[in-house]
């Protein structure tokens, strides 16, 4: 399957906040800008943070039961390599992130098997990364 790159533009109360962290924590390659939105190259992807004045749901996530955890939502996130995932949470772990759901596996042992973390950026959007050992299980049942 062949994957096109998907746009996503999220809201930021603190543009330069928000610019910081994802720069930084992730080490995105930024693209175009203003004084008001900032591009980057997430994972292969568009992400765009947009200023917006914060939102109910930056102020308190809500949390939908998975697997023993409240998984925020609405949250966002991207399906790395094996490799990747690990090097991103020891990456994430090394700069003492806090956590919403601390890298895991995620239904062990059973069909879609997983590792998973959740966090916030500093404006109140939670992240989700994930990866799969068989990505030809993403979307079994």
């Amino acid at each position: 399957m062949s994957l096109s790159p998907f746009h996503l533009a999220i809201p930021v109360y603190d543009v330069a906040l928000a610019r910081t962290f994802y720069n930084d924590v992730f080490g995105l390659e930024e693209g175009r800008s203003s004084d008001h939105w900032v591009d980057f190259n997430f994972f292969g992807h568009q992400l765009v943070i947009h200023e917006h004045p914060k939102t109910p749901g930056q102020e308190s996530a809500h949390t939908n039961p998975v697997d023993g955890h409240n998984v925020p939502v609405p949250h966002f996130g991207v399906i790395l390599e094996w490799d990747e995932w690990e090097a991103l949470a020891e990456r994430l772990k090394e700069r003492d992130t806090d956590f919403i759901i601390e890298p895991y596996i995620r239904f062990k042992g059973e069909v879609g098997e997983q590792a998973t973390m959740f966090l916030l950026d500093p404006c109140g959007n939670a992240l989700e990364f994930k990866a799969f050992q068989d990505k030809s299980q993403i979307f079994a049942k």
